[in-house]
């Protein structure tokens, strides 16, 4: 970075840090500064305990340590009004003045400008936080009771304020914990026998245990688990209200005793109440009406169709349309069985993740007089054909505009099994200049696709599977086939791809999905453009044949403007031993590479894999702040048919490869590894998130190379952010092609996000990582190939800041990276030497980048 540039940032710095930030600041008081909380002689950082105080110094940007808002805030005027008057309506000769220039009505919206824009600066800023010792006070009680609930019931709690006479102050926080209070003696007080013998079965899972320090939200969890047990055992009318605790701290400052308490169930009627024993309820019958519409059940339709299937009596007001395992497959609750809180719960989430119905309504009746209820189970069908469109118009550094458009037709229960058949359509048609097509037309881009999928709510399977996935885990079968045709600039390409898979829920948190078959055929329609396409490549094998003298200085490998055919010739002259290039030369191993790099992406795929996805998110809503997210993706291809070919005795070809219809198919294994972490800080919105990314994919057997859509990159918005995607890599390489990949990566990220004002957000962040070529993967250069250790060196490093705009429903994201460590220079030049706005890399994304 210049010095000029250096200087030019610090002194804004400086000048911010130099604003005077007691400025709204009256005489007789006090800034708040800083707040610290010690405990036990040490300042305590933890969050719970920081967040606290009652008042909190003003917002400062993290690392930085200036008060951005509260400056803000320091630009409006506290008395515009009166400023207004004295400046202008005060003086009769300067009215006259800008009423002449500007007339009455300009004047008065000049002058309310000037009060909304005041009006701003303090809507998105922050007023100063003024000291209050009665806050304070509070605070100190809240701290006593906060130590109280975790167990140090006689804990002690003082403060210190020290003011100065900068009209700033800080507050210390003295807690002294005193020694815990453990439990000592629970008794149990249960009126209902049946109650009593239920707890009693299971008190070994309490949260209260004794010799354990006291916990207040231990109590609550017990009376949640306690509710939790008795709902799940067939007490149909518990709730939590009914479960109470008292606690004695008197006997010992260290131990206390405490007397959990169940009532009878009580039973309100208009003018009075009476209690009785609660008794445990069975399900008597399940009734389940398929098309429950308010105007079937408002207006009293009469019901015309039912069955009873499985001890379930299915109803319908219209002739029933859902095969009867459909639904009670989807249904939890059985006759004969206790009532379930769990299975009501379950059937709920089943049915709708369904979406057959519209808000399916799972509801009892109690039968007094037998102690059974009714389930009653109301379905609302949704419109069995569902059609949508999208249109959308872009443009990209290969296509000056692009129109896109898309249909999909939704069937459902198409098969009568609440199968849901998902077919669509997509076209685009796109305008670029082809430079290697001289008479190429306006829109020479297009692709047109269409794709036919079809998810069934169990596992198609030949076999019982409910005893290793069962049905309370969602299981779902998912089927999809898709064709797509591709002409643009480029090579233009025929894919075709089916996926039959698996996807079920073991918890709330965890999602598993098996694709049991993944096959995928690519076809290059247009091979022969390669270098038409990749010019970077076409314009170094042109100069190595002129340094050589293959061609002078004038010519080119090409004998048109889309005939490349002279450059494929070069090529097999220098790795034929036909020029004076010999295997240790740079150029021929430039040449090998390019050579290697045309035949990995022109030759025609075909991918038969097979893989198990993993997905754990322990994120509670989107308010939660601090959550984890794990992915696990392990993948296998061609081991099959390899297995086959080779059994079968099947010939390979002059590259001793299997091939399926004249097609070489890929064997490779590929793992993924992705974890995030968010750590909620003091702030709704500030938050450090860091994620971890390891990426692995080694060809074997049938293949010498992994495929491109099976590759790895580097880069982009949502990757390394100081470098465009596909720019990064592999290893220490100077690469000028124009895109990189390989089969291994690494990436790291750290990235620190606070709220600046209003719905805008800044975050500063620190990336890191890189690709490599290894375990097997062709590749020449060893500048991109990962050994050993050691080529962990070789891991490129981004900082930079961004600027968001949070919409509520999605975020849009600027962010700046910065070049750290680049390992593509000369080793001890790699630091910080490109480090500046003139060379930063400038993204746009939309939500957050992981």
């Amino acid at each position: 970075m210049k010095t000029k540039q250096v200087s030019f940032y610090l002194l804004i710095l400086i000048l911010l840090a130099s604003c005077n930030t007691v400025k709204r600041v009256k005489d007789n008081q006090y800034l708040l500064t800083e707040n610290k909380i010690e405990v036990d002689g040490k300042i305590t950082n933890k969050e719970r305990v920081t967040n606290i105080p009652l008042q909190k110094p003003n917002t400062e940007i993290p690392f930085l340590g200036i008060p951005f808002k509260l400056h803000i805030y320091n630009l409006a005027r506290p008395n515009i009004d009166s400023i207004l008057q004295a400046k202008i309506y005060d003086d009769s000769s300067k009215v006259k003045r800008k009423i002449k220039l500007l007339s009455k009505k300009q004047l008065r919206r000049e002058l309310q400008a000037r009060r909304n824009f005041n009006s701003w600066l303090k809507r998105i800023g922050e007023a100063p936080t003024i000291l209050n010792e009665d806050k304070t006070e509070k605070t100190k009680n809240r701290l006593r009771a906060y130590y109280f609930k975790r167990g140090w019931l006689y804990n002690e709690v003082d403060y210190e304020i020290k003011r100065d006479s900068n009209k700033t102050a800080k507050v210390k926080y003295i807690v002294t914990k005193n020694q815990p209070s453990v439990l000592d003696t629970l008794k149990t007080t249960i009126s209902t026998p049946i109650v009593d013998s239920i707890y009693q079965a299971n008190k070994n899972e309490s949260f209260l245990k004794k010799g354990e320090q006291y916990e207040e939200d231990n109590f609550t969890k017990e009376r949640s688990r306690i509710n939790n047990l008795m709902r799940n055992s067939g007490v149909y009318f518990f709730g939590e209200d009914y479960v109470r605790f008292e606690i004695d701290t008197f006997k010992s400052r260290n131990t206390y005793n405490s007397e959990l308490i169940i009532g009878n169930r009580t039973i309100r009627y208009d003018d009075s109440t009476n209690t009785k024993p609660f008794k445990i309820y069975t399900i008597k019958d399940v009734n389940i009406f398929t098309d429950a519409s308010n105007e079937n059940r408002i207006e009293g339709n009469q019901i015309s169709d039912s069955t009873n299937y499985n001890g379930y009596n299915i109803y319908s007001f219209d002739k029933l349309r859902f095969k009867p395992k459909a639904l009670t497959d989807a249904v939890f609750i059985k006759r004969g069985e206790i009532y379930r809180d769990i299975d009501r719960t379950r059937t709920s989430r089943y049915l709708n993740q369904l979406q057959m119905f519209r808000y399916p309504g799972v509801d009892f009746v109690p039968n007094e007089a037998d102690s059974t209820l009714t389930a009653n189970i109301f379905l609302s069908p949704r419109k069995k054909y569902e059609l949508g469109f999208s249109f959308d118009v872009s443009q990209s550094n290969i296509q000056t505009i692009g129109f896109a458009f898309s249909t999909g037709l939704k069937i459902r229960n198409v098969f009568r099994g609440a199968e849901t058949l998902d077919i669509s359509a997509l076209g685009s048609i796109g305008a670029s200049e082809d430079v290697s097509d001289s008479d190429n037309t306006f829109f020479n881009i297009n692709e047109f696709g269409g794709s036919i999928g079809l998810t069934i709510p169990r596992l198609f399977f030949p076999f019982n599977t409910e005893k290793i996935i069962p049905k309370t885990m969602s299981p779902s079968t998912r089927i999809n086939l898709s064709a797509t045709s591709q002409q643009n600039i480029g090579l233009d390409r025929q894919t075709l791809s089916g996926i039959f898979a698996y996807n079920w829920f073991p918890s709330e948190k965890v999602t598993n999905n098996l694709e049991l078959f993944n096959i995928q055929y690519v076809r290059n329609l247009n091979p022969e453009n390669y270098f038409g396409v990749y010019v970077n490549s076409f314009n170094r094998l042109n100069e190595i044949a002129r340094n050589i003298g293959y061609i002078n200085d004038t010519e080119t490998l090409v004998n048109a403007p889309a005939d490349f055919s002279p450059a494929d010739v070069f090529i097999n002259d220098v790795l034929s031993g036909n020029t004076s290039l010999t295997g240790t030369d740079d150029a021929f191993i430039d040449v090998s590479n390019i050579s290697q790099r045309q035949d990995r992406l022109t030759e025609d795929n075909l991918i038969i894999s097979s893989s198990f996805d993993y997905k754990r998110d322990t994120r509670s809503d989107l308010s939660d702040n601090s959550f984890s997210t794990f992915k696990f993706h392990v993948e296998t291809a061609g081991n099959l048919m390899s297995g086959i070919s080779s059994l079968t005795g099947t010939d390979k070809n002059a590259n001793d490869r299997y091939e399926i219809l004249n097609v070489p198919f890929s064997q490779y294994f590929k793992t993924e590894l992705d974890y995030v972490k968010y750590f909620g800080l003091r702030g709704r919105k500030n938050v450090l998130a860091f994620r971890s990314y390891l990426g692995l994919a080694i060809p074997f057997g049938n293949s010498n190379n992994i495929p491109f859509v099976e590759s790895f990159f580097a880069g982009g918005p949502n990757d390394n952010r100081a470098w465009t995607a596909f720019n990064l890599g592999p290893g220490s390489s100077q690469n000028t092609n124009e895109f990189n990949e390989a089969n291994l990566k690494l990436h790291l990220s750290l990235e620190q996000r606070f709220n600046l004002f209003g719905n805008f957000d800044g975050a500063l962040f620190v990336d890191a990582g890189n690709i490599w070529n290894a375990f097997g993967n062709v590749e020449d250069d060893p500048n991109s190939t990962f050994t050993n250790l050691k080529s962990l060196i070789d891991i490129a490093m981004g900082s930079g800041f961004g600027l968001r705009y949070d919409f509520t429903f999605f975020v849009l994201r600027g962010d700046i990276g910065f070049k750290t460590y680049d390992p593509s220079l000369p080793t001890g030049n790699r630091w910080f030497t490109n480090y500046n706005f003139g060379n930063a890399t400038y993204n746009i994304g939309i939500n957050y980048p992981f």
